[in-house]
């Protein structure tokens, strides 16, 4: 199957940071497909050799495994070239017209890798150039709007000019192995679905933590948060992806239908529960790793009176027979104790315990990084002596060595999807747009709070609250356990 793949930004971070080494690495692998062409388009003028050579320079700073050999970038750089474009030129996107036009490929795909708010400006050139005929596909990067009025404007616009068939908008968490493994773990094997409900399950708890700062994102992350960061896409897909029914196919739409249902159920946030139920934070100096480090305030072209939250924990509800009254505790945070994303179903007590001592219930971790794979804590008896209590052991699989020949990235697992017309892993509008129903009044009920976020120390786990918020119901966070 013949492609040809044009990246929007191609001097950008995203670009040379992800996607072109996730491609790399799918060529690497014999994925990628053959009689593919990839095209970076930016505002700098320079021909295919240069740009070739910008980015073998930018591809030694590829983790060292992932780096390409002399030879391997050799014949991965003979598919890349480059064209300079101005995205608010109209000739420009004729002269890319005939670019594609040149050998007819069987796929086109057009990944908007820039910022934003050239989303809509890009999309209806597009169409004016009549680039949105039925081979054609366009990837939109995250964040896709700054709040519910901005996202449906995007959507209004990408609907004008191509079907939702054609429009693949990317949460690089859907593409990471153990997020697929969601779908496998219940719904390929009888083991754990019966459990699968209230009935069963006490709690789950969805954490995606980093110990990491804001960096040099300061004036974007500033103006985002961790809440429209992390938890209005990320966060809510998971949650989506551990509560929704099984669906009746593998399809796309099979699965979109029941996550959007998961959506539609979230219990919908008052001022009155944004205050109970959600933490915000921000985080002050502190010590990662043993080294010290500056709080969000003195990071660099952060405002000094900025109320931007760097954390969040909140706890919502799933308002169907399935998950009635169970809580879902979601935390993101910057600068947290460790960069950690996992997924942990706590499971209720036995009925009626027979053994001495405490008998701590059933846990699944679903770990999504830094290690990827599935942790199940039962107890057992070690065989010691009569009437002895019984003693926590766990089943640890490790996806990265049980199927170590066979993994691949997120980012490089989407782009071969989006290049074969896979949706599955992709978001659909009105998911999109349902999640940003349910965050917004949160959104409002902070922009009417004058006391701001709380702040917490950097390389804790946050703002005592955020325990406060769990302890509440006689639970705790994983690592509190």
């Amino acid at each position: 199957m013949s492609f040809d793949l044009v990246f929007f930004g191609g001097t950008g971070d995203l670009t040379w940071r992800k996607l072109m080494p996730a491609l790399f690495q799918a060529f690497r692998h014999g994925k990628l497909p053959e009689g593919g062409r990839i095209l970076a388009v930016a505002r700098d003028e320079m021909p295919d050799e240069r740009y070739r050579e910008w980015l073998k320079e930018r591809f030694r700073e590829v983790e060292g495994s992932k780096r390409p050999s002399e030879e391997e970038f050799e014949r991965f750089a003979a598919q890349v070239f480059y064209r300079r474009m101005d995205l608010s030129q109209p000739e420009h996107y004729q002269r890319l017209k005939e670019w594609l036009g040149e050998r007819q490929a069987d796929t086109v795909v057009l990944y908007l890798a820039t910022s934003p708010h050239l989303f809509t400006q890009i999309c209806e050139q597009l169409g004016a150039a009549g680039l949105n005929e039925p081979r054609v596909r366009v990837v939109l990067e995250k964040p896709l709007g700054h709040d519910l009025a901005s996202a449906q404007q995007i959507n209004k616009v990408v609907r004008s000019v191509f079907s939702e068939s054609q429009a693949f908008r990317i949460d690089h968490y859907l593409g990471k192995p153990s997020v697929q493994n969601l779908m496998a773990l219940r719904f390929g094997n009888a083991l754990f679905e019966p459990l699968w409900h209230r009935e069963s399950i006490a709690n789950i708890q969805i954490t995606l933590a980093e110990s990491l700062g804001v960096g040099t994102r300061g004036p974007f992350y500033d103006g985002t948060g961790a809440l429209r960061d992390m938890v209005q896409n990320h966060a809510l897909q998971l949650l989506t992806m551990i509560a929704m029914e099984p669906p009746s196919s593998n399809d796309a739409d099979a699965i979109r239908d029941e996550k959007l249902k998961v959506l539609r159920a979230l219990k919908p946030f008052t001022p009155d529960s944004v205050a109970r139920d959600v933490v915000r934070g921000q985080y002050r100096a502190g010590t990662v790793d043993g080294k010290a480090v500056v709080g969000y305030l003195d990071e660099a072209k952060v405002p000094a009176d900025s109320r931007t939250e760097t954390f969040v924990a909140l706890r919502t509800e799933v308002q169907n027979w399935r998950w009635a009254g169970v809580p879902f505790y979601l935390r993101t945070g910057k600068r947290l104790a460790a960069r950690d994303a996992q997924i942990v179903v706590n499971f209720r007590p036995v009925p009626h315990p027979i053994f001495p001592g405490a008998n701590r219930p059933n846990q699944l971790v679903i770990k999504l990084q830094p290690e990827d794979g599935l942790e199940l804590r039962l107890q057992a008896a070690k065989g010691g002596a009569h009437g002895e209590a019984l003693a926590p052991v766990s089943l640890d699989l490790d996806f990265d060595k049980a199927f170590a020949a066979d993994r691949v990235g997120a980012y490089e697992r989407l782009l071969l999807d989006a290049i074969a017309g896979r949706l599955n892993l992709f978001v659909r509008s009105d998911e999109q747009e349902q999640a940003w129903r349910w965050v917004e009044p949160i959104l409002d009920a902070w922009a009417q709070d004058p006391a701001g976020p709380r702040t917490y120390s950097a390389g804790s786990w946050g703002p005592p609250a955020a325990s406060a918020l769990v302890a509440r119901e006689g639970f705790s966070w994983a690592e509190e356990q």
